[in-house]
Formats: C-alpha cells, sequence, structure tokens
C-alpha cells in the first residue's frame, strides 16, 4: 500500500493541484492536522473536494488552527479518525485531533488529561497493524524539538504509543519538527508543513514499512 501524508497545508489548496501525480499513484492520503488556516466547514470542504478524484481513499485529523465545524464536516463524510478507529485495507487506523495547549489560543486545543482519556477509552484490536495519525506529536523526539533539549509533544500520546507500537505514527504540528524517528518499533514521522511543499510517502508491505521518505515538491532532492 502506498501512503502518502501531509500536515501543516494551512490551506494552501495549489499545493494539492501539484501533488496530483504523486497522489493519483497512492491507495491512501493522510491528512494530519491544521488542512486549514483557522477555517470551519466551507474552508475544509473545498480541501475535500479539491483531493476527490486525485486519490482513492482520504482519512484525516484537525489541527489545533481547524475549528470544530472543520472536524463536523470530516465526520459527516466519514473521512474524520479523530478519536475513532477504522480499518483500511488491512490495517487498523486510529486518530487523534487538535494539540495541547500552544502559546497563543487556537480554536482546537486539548489537556494532557482529555488526550488520555481520549486515548484510553479506543479500543485497539490486538494482532494487527496499526497505524496512527496525530496532529500534537508524541513527547521527546525529533518530531516535537522546538528547539535544542526542549520538548513540546504529549506524554500521553508517547505512553499510548509505547504500549501499541503502531508500525508509523503520521504527526505534524511542529513546523520545525520535519524528521523521521522511532519510539521503539514505532516510526514517528512528521512531513513538515505541506504548505511549503512538504509530504511524506511511505510503502507498506505485509505489515511492514518497507520504504518512508520525506519529499518536497519543489526539491525532489531534498531528504
Amino acid at each position: 500500500m502506498n501512503v502518502i501524508a501531509l500536515t501543516d497545508l494551512h490551506g494552501r489548496k495549489n499545493i494539492l493541484t501539484a501533488l496530483a501525480p504523486e497522489l493519483e499513484s497512492a491507495d491512501l492520503l493522510l491528512l494530519c492536522g491544521d488542512n486549514t488556516h483557522f477555517g470551519k466547514q466551507k474552508e475544509m470542504e473545498e480541501i475535500v473536494n479539491g483531493l476527490r478524484g486525485k486519490i482513492s481513499a482520504i482519512y484525516a485529523v484537525t489541527g489545533n488552527c481547524d475549528y470544530p465545524e472543520a472536524e463536523k464536516y470530516l465526520t459527516r463524510e466519514g473521512i474524520s479518525l479523530n478519536a475513532t478507529v477504522k480499518k483500511h485495507a488491512g490495517y487498523t487506523l486510529v486518530g487523534l485531533s487538535g494539540s495541547l495547549p500552544c502559546p497563543g489560543k487556537t480554536p482546537n486545543e486539548y489537556s494532557e488529561e482529555e488526550y488520555e482519556a481520549i486515548l484510553g477509552a479506543l479500543s485497539i484490536p490486538a494482532g494487527e497493524p496499526l497505524l496512527m495519525v496525530s496532529h500534537q506529536p508524541p513527547f521527546n523526539t525529533l518530531n516535537d524539538a522546538v528547539s535544542p533539549g526542549f520538548h513540546v509533544g504529549s506524554k500521553s500520546i508517547r505512553k499510548f504509543i509505547e504500549k501499541y507500537q503502531p508500525l508509523v505514527c503520521f504527526t505534524g504540528h511542529i513546523h520545525e519538527g520535519r524528521a523521521v524517528d522511532r519510539i521503539g518499533d514505532t516510526l514517528v514521522v512528521n512531513p513538515g508543513p505541506s504548505g511549503a511543499g512538504n509530504f511524506t510517502s511511505a510503502l507498506l508491505e505485509e505489515n511492514e514499512v518497507k520504504n518512508i521518505r520525506l519529499r518536497n515538491l519543489f526539491n525532489p532532492d531534498a531528504i
């Protein structure tokens, strides 16, 4: 299964047009939040409609810069992964929207305790390959470092990863956290802001990650 992951698009729909050739060759698109830039239903609907016809399957979480109306739209369309477990092509998908409280108030924030409660209420099937999509990155990785030695990720999300060991946790939120890291057997991947042309491509086969790459539309040779 070929997977494309985008995060922090912040409403830049022109990027989706430029990504069309990549999307048409993929099996699954994962939107990892901040899909709009403080947008509501209309803005989220425009993004989803711009993707339909380019990709066979889309699932998404929202970010701290997406309003609750954007989440409600995704839920009505059967696209939202927030606080839920879905099956796709033999894989179990689980997602988490929003972020921990930010220095400036944003419309979609959760406390660490709320994240812990949401994750604790999920029923994760045993023995099935698991993929996680979380706008908020886990604590103490390359993906949540805002400066050397200063991490702003979620400890609740890290505990969940340590317990269930998904194959991959696709994340975002921290624009400077573009990296591939690892927690145990789990790859933690922040594609970097897709509004700047960044995305991740992953090849999954036989319940294994065969290949995963950080890519950029405007610099194909970038790592």
